[in-house]
């Protein structure tokens, strides 16, 4: 499926994402909401408002610094217009999966102690990084497993 997910990212997207990590019906123009993930987690990753973090925890550091692997995962920005916008699309084959999950991991790791989710004395972490780190966690989980299936991905930001 790498072939037609490089073609055309949006042939291997759902219809409906937001339906799918809500639990809404998908297409509904009014429904209600389960609040569980109608996808299996192995199949979709939603980092809801984190995103923004996680691109900036990845991002280069200074102009003309190359980004880090994990940045190829959360790179991206939506191109707002009228009353509505263009998401941010993107295709990662098989092979650049493994380079992101070690660094993914990695980041992970690092800021786990830098912002004190370690335990100990460490004071207790506010509900902002409490957030970024739950999310910065599920898409440790989501590209370390993308990585043994040897499986890519399709992200839309938006």
């Amino acid at each position: 499926m790498t072939e037609r997910a490089l073609a055309d990212p949006h042939s291997i997207l759902s219809a409906d994402p937001l339906a799918d990590a809500w639990g809404l019906e998908p297409g509904a123009a009014v429904s209600y909401t389960t609040f569980e993930q109608a996808v299996p987690e192995r199949d979709l990753l939603y980092l809801d408002k984190a995103w923004r973090e996680l691109q900036a925890l990845t991002a280069p550091v200074s102009r003309g610094d190359a980004p880090r692997p994990a940045y190829r995962m959360f790179e991206g920005h939506v191109a707002m217009h009228g009353f509505g916008w263009d998401a941010w699309v993107r295709t990662l084959r098989p092979s650049d999966i493994p380079e992101i999950a070690a660094d993914v991991a990695g980041l992970e790791r690092t800021e786990t102690i830098r912002r004190g989710h370690a335990g100990g004395a460490a004071a207790a972490p506010d509900s902002e990084d409490a957030y970024v780190m739950s999310h910065l966690s599920a898409a440790r989980r989501f590209i370390a497993l993308l990585a043994e299936e040897n499986r890519g991905m399709v992200y839309m930001i938006g």
